[in-house]
């Protein structure tokens, strides 16, 4: 990186920040390696290649590879290529906003939308099935309702700029208190 004299040692606090994006990593349910490779490119001030990524995180090559593999499926580092240098070299997206509304976009696809459709089908067989277990399916209901309301407002908030998120959110009670829904 370029403010290392080392192009390989990282500096404490990028050591510091590396470790703990990846053991952050591993609470959201992603491997430790994938996630201080991302953190790694997050705060590079221009692409890696895979073996610089190796040999600065001290991690095998093939666990780098497929590490790179998950980063580029989820959408949240590209391959780029250097002039001069035949190698593949990888990015982070760079904007905070973009690189979370992209694991946002993801984790519905992988997570909410599969779970929407199986309360569906559950209702619809609960309300063909002879068997079928009135509170049950009222709470499915309930728990459908709440996953088709949350998922209307994100589509909607997922149509916004950076920006306009930005000031939204730093708004805070205040976005609540105009629209007289908000604390005080």
């Amino acid at each position: 990186m370029a403010e290392m004299a080392d192009e390989r040692k990282l500096t404490p606090i990028q050591e510091k920040f590396i470790l703990h994006w990846g053991e952050m990593g591993t609470q959201w349910g992603v491997n430790r390696t994938v996630a201080q490779i991302h953190a790694l490119l997050f705060i590079s001030p221009r692409p890696l290649h895979a073996e610089e990524i190796t040999e600065t995180l001290g991690v095998a090559r093939s666990n780098v590879s497929n590490s790179l593999k998950e980063l580029q499926g989820w959408g949240i580092v590209k391959r780029v290529h250097v002039m001069g240098d035949r190698r593949d070299h990888f990015e982070s997206l760079k904007d905070v906003w973009e690189l979370f509304r992209t694991i946002a976009d993801e984790r519905k696809k992988r997570e909410v939308d599969p779970t929407l459709a199986v309360l569906r089908e559950c209702i619809g067989e609960s309300t063909k099935s002879k068997a079928s277990d009135s509170h049950t399916e009222a709470k499915l209901r309930e728990l459908l309702g709440f996953f088709e309301t949350t998922t209307g407002w994100y589509s909607q908030l997922r149509g916004w700029s950076p920006s306009a998120l930005s000031r939204l959110a730093s708004m805070g009670d205040k976005a609540l208190k105009m629209l007289g829904i908000g604390p005080g």
